[in-house]
């Protein structure tokens, strides 16, 4: 029986992977549909209409499956640094990384944005080492390095590109850095996450990340963008593609992951989420018919031996540790969802 459990749950994660790797494809496409439908000469699926009728989407989903956590007593229990940090990080990953990352999947290639994001797992990897005093073997250090050294390659290779920004000899896609900075803020709420909210429970993590996130992001963009940026948030035409987006990719996909990570060891979770940036990059072909550029084949290249080197001393620290423990910890699930990157939400 519990050899069934632990295939089940490597299945659901598998799902769950192909899910939320194609996310990053699939807003691209639906961006591409609503241009080819204007309403008065406007994109009704502008990428800001999807993130926000996705977080609404997410938001009810995450209170049907936690609302036994939303209570007074539970919420009671939680400090003021807690609520403080709660807040900070909601701004962070629930308003700034998807709106970067958003933005530069409308001016770059899918797969540009799908490896640069690599970083973010490095990112999160060097600061736990040095805020956070935490201990890695040698494999784990070495293939950060390399898929650090593979995202730079990445940037450097790519071709010139309309949107570029100048610094000193070096001309780096606008795309990219949006990219950069998205994963920056990712890393940083993570970082804080770890530091302040391990005893948080998840479900209230969740929850106020979401809800203070699209609040935030709304807020943003009606002030950078003029109050006629969201005229279409409520067009028929957009909700009609969000409901699908939505329910496979918020609902199906988030369902699925929280499944698999209940019937699966940690290892096994690490290492099936490593799989997402291939994931990603054969969607945005299958989907967008956009083939790698070489930029993006060298760096893959590095990236994915990185990832290989990084899984090889996960495997060996956790089987150090237990080789049948669940996932059920708050640190745990979101050092795993940190690794995977954009999740379409």
């Amino acid at each position: 029986m519990n050899q069934i459990h632990k295939t089940s749950g490597q299945t659901y994660l598998w799902l769950a992977v192909i899910i939320f790797g194609a996310s990053s494809a699939v807003t691209r496409k639906l961006t591409e549909i609503g241009a080819q439908h204007l309403v008065d000469g406007r994109n009704p699926i502008s990428l800001c209409n999807v993130l926000f009728v996705g977080n609404l989407w997410a938001l009810v989903v995450l209170i049907l499956i936690y609302r036994r956590q939303w209570n007074q007593a539970i919420l009671k229990q939680l400090s003021k640094k807690e609520w403080v940090s709660l807040i900070v990080v909601a701004i962070l990953a629930g308003a700034l990384a998807p709106g970067l990352i958003f933005q530069a999947l409308a001016i770059t290639r899918v797969n540009n944005v799908i490896l640069v994001g690599r970083i973010e797992p490095l990112l999160t990897l060097a600061l736990s080492i040095w805020l956070l005093k935490e201990r890695v073997n040698f494999w784990e250090l070495m293939g950060a390095t390399i898929a650090f050294i593979g995202v730079t390659l990445t940037i450097l290779l790519q071709p010139a590109a309309a949107a570029v920004m100048n610094m000193g000899s070096l001309h780096i896609g606008l795309g990219e850095t949006l990219a950069v900075a998205g994963s920056v803020c990712a890393t940083a709420a993570v970082i804080i996450s770890k530091k302040y909210l391990v005893h948080t429970p998840l479900g209230i993590y969740s929850i106020v990340r979401t809800a203070i996130g699209t609040v935030v992001f709304f807020v943003s963009a009606l002030v950078l963008y003029g109050q006629d940026h969201f005229a279409d948030a409520f067009s028929p035409f957009l909700w009609q593609w969000m409901l699908v987006y939505s329910i496979v990719i918020v609902v199906i996909g988030q369902l699925l992951w929280l499944q698999g990570l209940r019937n699966s060891t940690t290892s096994t979770a690490s290492l099936i989420g490593s799989f997402s940036p291939i994931v990603g990059v054969v969607a945005a072909y299958l989907i967008l018919k956009e083939a790698p550029t070489t930029a993006q084949y060298i760096g893959g290249s590095l990236i994915l031996v990185g990832i290989f080197l990084s899984q090889v001393g996960i495997q060996y620290q956790n089987a150090r540790r237990t080789a049948s423990s669940s996932i059920d910890s708050m640190k745990t699930e979101q050092a795993l969802e940190a690794g995977m990157g954009f999740k379409g939400i």
